[in-house]
């Protein structure tokens, strides 16, 4: 089974993708009523909106990546985007993030700085990838040794620091 199979399975059933990806910012707004108003009750459940955040942030940032991929390296049209994997869970993530945020910082929710480390790293790889994918034998003989030297540092650099933020 490849992943394009994987996306018709999941194309071939629009409404069960849209009820589990509209769970995650429905079960945001519930905890938000439950936890109470003061902040030590509000402390007590943020490892639900911990369990929240990854819930939403792991499609959301599949569907960037992919969509990143499919506009840079395959050229994907914006007319052939799919809505319910494309849009949809970037939209969850968005939606239940506010609804989080407007009750806890994300400074209190577990494991939340690991989510900007791995988006830096996904950043970082994916960059790397299109200048390898962009870069022609000619055109690197116009540009100065020491700028590719430079370049290839600081994104070495970028990864390193977004991997020790992960781990």
């Amino acid at each position: 089974m490849t992943l394009r199979d994987v996306f018709q399975a999941i194309s071939g059933q629009p409404a069960l993708l849209f009820v589990l990806l509209m769970a995650v910012p429905t079960g945001a707004f519930l905890v938000n009523l439950w936890s109470g108003s003061t902040a030590e009750e509000i402390i007590k459940w943020k490892y639900a909106y911990a369990v929240l955040v990854y819930l939403a942030c792991i499609p959301g940032v599949f569907a960037v990546t992919l969509n990143i991929y499919l506009f840079l390296f395959e050229r994907q049209s914006v007319w052939d985007m799919n809505l319910a994997l494309q849009i949809l869970p970037i939209l969850t993530m968005i939606a239940t993030l506010m609804l989080i945020r407007r009750k806890i910082p994300f400074a209190y929710v577990p494991g939340f700085g690991k989510l900007s480390g791995f988006l830096t790293l996904i950043a970082a790889i994916i960059g790397i990838m299109w200048f390898i994918d962009r870069t022609r034998i000619y055109a690197v003989t116009y540009i100065p040794f020491t700028y590719i030297a430079v370049g290839f540092i600081a994104l070495l650099v970028i990864i390193r620091f977004a991997w020790s933020r992960i781990f």
